[in-house]
Formats: C-alpha cells, sequence, structure tokens
C-alpha cells in the first residue's frame, strides 16, 4: 500500500476484509464519545454551517460492546510492538479502558491533552481537556522516538529541557481555528497528530484511523511520509476526508529535530580546577545582572556540559 485509502465503512467489518493480522505499525482514533453528536459544538465556538453534516453516533446502551468490538480488532491488526493513541472524553472513559484493559495490549501512558474553548458551564468546572489513552502491543519493539521533537540538550529559555517538558504527560495544544473551512464535527488539530506520530512511528509505516472524521490524522501521516488506511462510516465525512488526505502533500509536514548542543563532558567526574572556575564565572555572570536561564546556558557552551549537571553543580556551590 504506496497511497492512502479511505474505506466508506464500518471500521470492525472493514478492518476484517482489509488488514490481515500484525499489519499496523501504529493506530490513532478519535472514536465518538457517545455524547450526542449534535452538542459537540458546545466545546467551542463555531459557526455550525461549515460542519460536516453525519456524524455518526453510538448510544450510550451500546456503547461497551461498540469499544470491545472496535479495540479487539485493533488488537489483532497492530504488529507485535505496534502501538495505539485513542482519544476519549470522560462521560464513557470507563468502558474505553475497560475495552483495551480486556486485550493483551500494555498502557504506556494515560495523557491529558489540555485545549482552549472548553464547555461552557455555570453551576460546576469548565471542562477543557481529554484524555489519550496510550496502549502498545507486547512481544515486538515498539517504538518511541527519544529526540523526535527536541534533542535531549535542547534548552529551553528559562534553563530547562526542552525535551523533558515535550514528553510530559499533560499535553497544550489548542485546538485549529479555521473560520469559514469546512471541518468535522469533532477535528483534532494537525499538532497533537504530529506528536503522536512523530514519537511513535517512522516514515514508511503504516498509520491507520478507525474513525477517520475529517481526515487529519491521514493528511498528517501523508504530510509526514508515513503509509494511511483509514475507515469512516459516515458517507459525507468520507467524502471530505478523503479530498483531504488526496490534496495532501507527501513530506510536507516533515521537520528536522533542533540539533544537540555539543555536551563533550557528560558523565565525567568535576577537577577541582573546573569547579574553581564554575564559581568564578558564574559570579562574573551573576554579576553582570543576567537572568538565571542566561546564565546556565553560556555555562552549557563554556563547559561542555549539560543544563542538569551545570545547575546541580551550582546548587552544592550555593549558587
Amino acid at each position: 500500500m504506496e497511497r492512502p485509502v479511505v474505506y466508506n465503512e464500518d471500521c470492525v467489518s472493514g478492518a476484517l476484509a482489509r488488514l490481515s493480522d500484525a499489519s499496523v505499525d501504529l493506530i490513532v482514533t478519535d472514536p465518538p464519545y457517545g455524547i450526542e453528536g449534535d452538542r459537540l459544538h458546545r466545546h467551542y465556538n463555531r459557526n455550525e454551517r461549515f460542519v460536516v453534516d453525519g456524524y455518526v453516533e453510538i448510544p450510550r446502551a451500546e456503547y461497551p460492546q461498540f469499544s470491545r468490538a472496535w479495540i479487539a480488532q485493533a488488537e489483532r491488526v497492530l504488529r507485535p510492538g505496534g502501538q495505539i493513541y485513542v482519544v476519549s472524553g470522560y462521560t464513557n472513559l470507563y468502558d474505553v479502558l475497560g475495552a483495551l484493559r480486556s486485550t493483551s495490549l500494555r498502557e504506556i501512558n494515560h495523557l491529558i491533552w489540555k485545549f482552549n474553548f472548553g464547555v461552557y458551564t455555570s453551576k460546576k468546572f469548565v471542562s477543557s481537556h481529554y484524555h489519550i489513552l496510550y496502549f502498545a502491543k507486547p512481544g515486538g519493539s515498539r517504538t518511541f522516538n527519544l529526540q523526535a521533537r527536541y534533542a535531549l540538550d535542547h534548552g529551553s529559555s528559562d534553563g530547562g529541557s526542552m525535551n523533558y517538558r515535550d514528553r510530559e504527560d499533560v499535553w497544550l495544544i489548542n485546538r485549529e481555528y479555521k473560520p469559514g473551512r469546512t471541518k468535522n464535527k469533532n477535528e483534532l488539530p494537525h499538532a497533537l497528530i504530529k506528536k503522536m506520530l512523530a514519537y511513535s512511528s517512522n516514515p514508511g509505516d503504516l498509520v491507520c484511523d478507525f474513525f477517520t472524521g475529517g481526515g487529519s490524522t491521514g493528511v498528517v501521516a501523508v504530510g509526514l511520509n508515513r503509509r494511511f488506511i483509514g475507515f469512516e462510516l459516515s458517507k459525507a465525512a468520507y467524502r471530505s476526508a478523503r479530498a483531504r488526505i488526496e490534496a495532501a502533500v507527501p513530506g510536507s509536514m516533515l521537520e528536522a529535530p533542533p540539533l544537540p548542543h555539543v555536551v563533550k563532558n557528560r558523565g565525567k567526574t568535576w577537577t577541582a580546577a573546573e569547579v574553581r572556575r564554575l564559581r568564578e564565572r558564574y559570579r562574573d555572570l551573576h554579576a553582570r545582572g543576567g537572568t538565571q536561564a542566561a546564565i546556565v546556558r553560556e555555562l552549557c557552551e563554556e563547559f561542555e556540559r549539560g543544563a542538569w549537571a551545570i545547575r546541580k553543580r551550582l546548587r552544592e556551590l550555593g549558587g
């Protein structure tokens, strides 16, 4: 499969017909939430006339069986070591988690996606997050590209590690604002999908979305030079998604990760002379009025050590 493909089919019967066992590297999907699809617009302010009709919702009473059925197929088609990200609201989270935990899939992380435009409330706290359930199939090598987005020693403006922060389990990613443009009822932002694919897949891998919706996963997969297969039951959503995915430019979203800082002395024991020089240089830079973050960055370059090593030594010196 070289070209991306979307089928206007139910994902369970579609997967049985189209996907062999252990054939998929990564699944990223956003199943119906079982909360009345016509009310999803309350999550953010938008003009509903630009939203694709035909959102297929699942009755609450059917949700447990629905979850078990499609997740069983996800388990089957994932290769050993393959991974799945499931975006879920709170209402039926118990059913989705129960279905995942009834399989052989192993939980890696329970992530929180924090976004803007939460559901307005007047008598309780505003809901402005979704859950992302990150599981993997045992028995094979699991792809996790540690430096997919930031090098280990890529510093932030306040002296912290961008790599560390990017891998925290709460993701602050806003929804995409698309005024006057066609969109799906509950469309995931490209930035969210790019993060999942960057860490958990490689170019050429097969990415699958059981609930393609507006096609965002397919668009990002193509943009990152991954192969893609998806299923979408709604005819209107299928037509919109297929057009978007076929128009996507292969490789157009690829970005070179930042180059690491030179850290020649990583893990080396500090000599007494280095410690004395570090104390002197810190006092000199501090006297000039530089911020702590700027001081640490300069010391990293000068001593060819990572930010964590510099800060630890400074704490020991009382700096």
